[in-house]
Formats: structure tokens, C-alpha cells, sequence
């Protein structure tokens, strides 16, 4: 058995890890406080002194853990209460067993990927300390803007299917392949627009999202589009009437990117490649910009209450679907734990179990691919099916923009080509992957 490489950390300079801890984290930390701050008046209006008083605590808390991961302190069991806290600190543990005998876990010298999910849940914690501003979501500004600023791309999205279901009973298995292979590369794309990436910046989708995937498709560097079409058109063949076949789609993004899934998934059920699809979001607020069911809640009515009438149509559907049981929203608290996928059979039993009865799961976006192969250094060229260390609860593929350093799967030379010619190519967000594994 080949060993499993060392986890990406901040204690390697000049990383991207090193400067997502030292730059990134503080200024996603600054824009919560300053968000806080802003909505001082709000909080006052709803809930008089106390408000203030929880305003205030809370933006105390999170300036001293501004200050504890600039200075590099050791990290702190959480302490509010909630159901995931005893897997928080059980993992603090486990890392502090990974150290020699006198060294703490710590900002910098820990897994990147354990120190960045701890953060925001001690933005969480912070806010769980506080009521009554403790279920506020200090993202959500943020989500609400991106989703607002992309307008004209989610107008024309939902314009381009209801186009397609007018006619997409006479479609041909051709046809069909082609509208899968472009809504799917919608879905991939849209993972470019990722607010814990910018630290909050505008990044939103301004133009329609049709007419630039034949530009986009060389920055495709892994393309499995293919047998994932075989995968789900032999099952549609192959299904009786009776027969479930369920998509389970892990979310990333809201606001334009949870539309480009929306859209996909309303795609696999009208062209009967599916007959339901579950999807997973955040059961807390989480990188920014990830999906929780208030957001996904909220994107379905204002669709409905849209004055564009595909859009408003797209709405009216999907509450259709959710009403009838064939879209089923998930939020386990395995997605905001800082476990890599290859422990959820141990660590969210439950959770695995219910991901075996997929046909295929989707993974949208960049922190799930970290999650999919652990955040570890591996060579470029070593197989998707190697890094997901046996995760495999069913046939899984992951759409993802890359922005972190890791990537696995790419022929022989072709990370190293880029090295040379493009040295930010892991995380500039301009390449893409649709990696596929068949599972066991």
C-alpha cells in the first residue's frame, strides 16, 4: 500500500496555504466584524440593548481570535454546546497525538484544511455564545449581493431550459448527450464564483454562461464527461417504472453557482435520467459563500417572485419538485466537520449509508475536492481513485475550478508543464476538472 502523502499546512512559506492563513483567513475574519458593526442598528431595532450587548461580545470574541491565528496560538477545544463539538475537540485530539510530546496544534504548523473549517466554526461559536443574534448569518450580505449582481447570467439560464423542456421528449439520445455535456460544464463554471476565494469581493456572473463554454473547454484538464453519461444513460435504460434512480448532488456555492445545479438537476429529471435527486448543503453558515437551507430556501422564492417569467417559472417548478419528494435537502453536520471524506464511514455512519443508495454523486467545487483526496501533497499523476483513500460509497465524480494547491489525476507532464508556464494555475480558478470515479 503506497503511503498517503502529508497534508497541505501554512508551515510551508510561500504556499498558498501559508498565505491563505496569513492574509485571507484575517481578512474574511475583518469583514465579519465590519459586518457586525454595520448592522448595529438592525440588531438594536429587533432586540433593543441586548442586541447591542450580543453585538458587541461577539465582535470582542472574534477580534481575539483574529489575533490568536495572526500570532499563531495553539488552537482551543470548542466549548458551546452543540451537537458537533465532541467531534470537534475528539479531532483536536487526534492531531495533538500526531505532534511530538510538548507542541500544541497551531495556525500555521496544523492541516490547512482542519484550520480553515475550525475558523469558521468559531465564527460560529462566537454567534452561538450570543444570543439573540446567535442564529444571524454574518454571509449572508454577501451571498444576497453575488446572487443580485448575477442577474443577466441566471436570466439567461433559465431561459436557455425552459427552452429545452419544451421540446425535450422529441430529443434524440445525441441531443440529449449534448445538453447534459453543456449544462454540466455550466455547473462546472460556475463554481468560478466563490466569495471565500476573493475574501467577500464581488466575483458575480455577469454575462450569459452559454456562449463561453466552447472558449472554456481547453482549460478543462480532466474530462470524464463521457462515462459519466454512459453511467446514467445505461441506467435509464435499464430501469424499470418502478425503479428509483437517485443523483445526490454536494453543494457548494450559493447564489450563482446554486442556481447552475438547480438547473442541472432539473435537466436529469424532466430528460428521465433520474427520478430524484437529493441535495447537500450547510447546516451553518460556512466559507463564505457555501449553501445552506436558508439560502436554498430563499433562491427558490425569489425565482418565484422574479418578474421574468422563465425565471419565475424555474421557481414555481422547483418548489414543485421539492413539494412532490422527488428533490429531498439534506444538511448533515459531517459537511462542516474537519474530517477528509475517507473517515465519514467511521465518523457519520448514517450519512454514508444514506450516500450509498446514489447512482452517482456530484461534488461541486474546491473544498469538497480537498475533503475527496484529503488537502495532501500528492503527485499530479497519481489516479482520483487512489487519493479518495476508499471513499467510496457509490460511482462519485467532482466538478471543480481550481483554487487550492492540489490536484490528482492528470496525465504524465501536464501539472509540471504548467508549473513552469503558469505558476498560479492551481488556484487562479481558471482551469476546471469533471473527474469521475466508478467506485467499487
Amino acid at each position: 500500500m503506497a503511503t498517503v502523502p502529508a497534508s497541505l499546512a501554512g508551515s510551508f512559506q510561500g504556499s498558498f496555504a501559508y498565505f491563505s492563513i496569513k492574509d485571507r483567513l484575517p481578512q474574511i475574519l475583518t469583514r465579519v466584524i465590519d459586518t457586525l458593526h454595520r448592522h448595529k442598528n438592525e440588531f438594536f431595532e429587533e432586540h433593543g440593548e441586548k442586541g447591542i450587548e450580543a453585538e458587541k461580545n461577539t465582535i470582542s470574541i472574534l477580534s481575539k481570535l483574529r489575533n490568536e491565528l495572526q500570532t499563531d496560538k495553539p488552537l482551543v477545544p470548542l466549548d458551546d454546546k452543540l451537537p458537533d463539538v465532541p467531534l470537534w475537540n475528539q479531532y483536536l485530539e487526534y492531531q495533538q497525538n500526531l505532534l511530538d510530546g510538548n507542541e500544541q496544534p497551531s495556525w500555521f504548523q496544523s492541516p490547512w484544511l482542519y484550520v480553515e473549517c475550525y475558523m469558521y466554526r468559531r465564527i460560529h461559536e462566537a454567534l452561538v455564545h450570543n444570543p439573540p443574534i446567535d442564529d444571524y448569518d454574518v454571509f449572508k450580505e454577501a451571498k444576497v449581493q453575488s446572487f443580485f449582481e448575477s442577474q443577466q447570467a441566471i436570466i439567461a439560464l433559465c431561459t436557455y431550459l425552459q427552452e429545452i423542456l419544451k421540446n425535450i421528449e422529441d430529443l434524440d439520445e445525441k441531443q440529449l448527450q449534448e445538453e447534459f455535456f453543456k449544462l454540466l460544464q455550466v455547473s462546472l463554471w460556475g463554481n468560478k464564483c466563490d466569495l471565500s476565494i476573493s475574501a467577500g469581493e464581488d466575483n458575480s456572473q455577469k454575462a450569459s454562461p452559454l456562449k463561453s463554454l466552447d472558449n472554456l473547454k481547453t482549460f478543462i484538464l480532466v474530462d470524464d464527461m463521457e462515462s459519466i453519461w454512459s453511467l446514467l444513460i445505461n441506467n435509464k435504460k435499464r430501469r424499470t417504472s418502478e425503479e428509483i434512480t437517485r443523483v445526490d448532488i454536494v453543494l457548494d456555492n450559493a447564489g450563482y453557482e446554486l442556481i447552475t445545479d438547480l438547473v442541472l438537476a432539473n435537466f436529469l429529471l424532466s430528460s428521465k435520467l433520474v427520478t430524484e435527486i437529493h441535495f447537500h448543503g450547510k447546516c451553518i453558515p460556512w466559507y463564505v459563500s457555501d449553501t445552506t437551507k436558508q439560502d436554498f430556501n430563499w433562491t427558490i422564492k425569489q425565482l418565484q417572485s422574479a418578474n421574468n417569467r422563465w425565471m419565475s417559472r424555474c421557481g414555481m417548478n422547483w418548489e414543485g419538485s421539492i413539494k412532490k419528494g422527488v428533490w429531498v435537502y439534506h444538511d448533515h453536520m459531517f459537511w462542516t466537520l474537519p474530517h477528509e471524506f475517507c473517515s465519514m464511514a467511521q465518523v457519520a455512519t448514517d450519512l454514508y449509508t444514506e450516500l450509498q443508495k446514489s447512482r452517482l454523486i456530484i461534488f461541486k467545487g474546491d473544498l469538497n475536492y480537498r475533503k475527496l483526496t484529503g488537502d495532501r501533497k500528492w503527485e499530479f499523476t497519481v489516479p482520483f481513485h487512489q487519493a479518495l483513500n476508499k471513499f467510496h460509497p457509490a460511482p462519485l465524480c467532482s466538478l471543480r475550478t481550481l483554487k487550492s494547491d492540489v490536484q490528482v489525476g492528470l496525465k504524465p507532464g501536464q501539472g509540471e508543464q504548467f508549473v513552469t508556464s503558469e505558476p498560479d494555475w492551481m488556484i487562479c480558478g481558471k482551469y476546471g476538472v469533471v473527474q469521475f470515479d466508478a467506485s467499487l
